[in-house]
């Protein structure tokens, strides 16, 4: 079967009227469209142009619509982050107004000094004492060790229980 040098839709037996030359063929879908005119020549490649054209409408309607709906959503967790972050650093914000507020007043000062440079007032006397260093609980197995390691566990255990006879 050959193909002629239009669509497959019978061509109309009578010429056209004058006053149809120059119309446009979108409002008369049975008239022919001859191959030479046709954007896309071959079947298979109007069917691969719908295809494109769908994905390209598809991507348009998503970048407009989905896209900024999802991200408005995810906008209301961000935000109710960030006022908690806010919170937070308002609360930290009026602890070190309320220390700078102390600390410029006579007792706030001499209370500073004392700690940050050991300020040592007259009459007073001035005794550093460190905090002991942690003790090993881990000790060797044998004696006397197994002793010591008795005696902190009776330590740490505590009193025992008293008995009411």
């Amino acid at each position: 079967m050959s193909r002629s040098r239009t669509t497959s839709i019978p061509r109309p037996t009578e010429p056209p009227a004058a006053a149809d030359v120059g119309r446009s063929r979108l409002g008369d879908f049975t008239r022919p469209i001859p191959i030479d005119k046709r954007i896309l020549r071959r079947p298979r490649w109007v069917l691969f142009g719908g295809a494109f054209i769908l994905v390209i409408g598809a991507t348009i309607i998503a970048a407009l619509f989905i896209l900024p709906v999802q991200t408005w959503m995810d906008q209301d967790d961000s935000i109710a982050q960030r006022q908690a972050e806010l919170d937070e650093l308002q609360k930290v914000n009026g602890q070190l107004a309320g220390e700078v507020d102390r600390l410029q007043t006579d007792d706030g000062i001499r209370e500073a000094a004392r700690e940050e440079i050991g300020f040592v007032e007259a009459g007073d006397r001035r005794t550093t004492i460190l905090p002991l260093p942690a003790l090993p609980s881990e000790l060797p197995q044998g004696w006397p060790y197994n002793v010591v390691t008795g005696i902190l566990a009776a330590r740490t255990a505590g009193p025992a229980p008293v008995d009411a006879d």
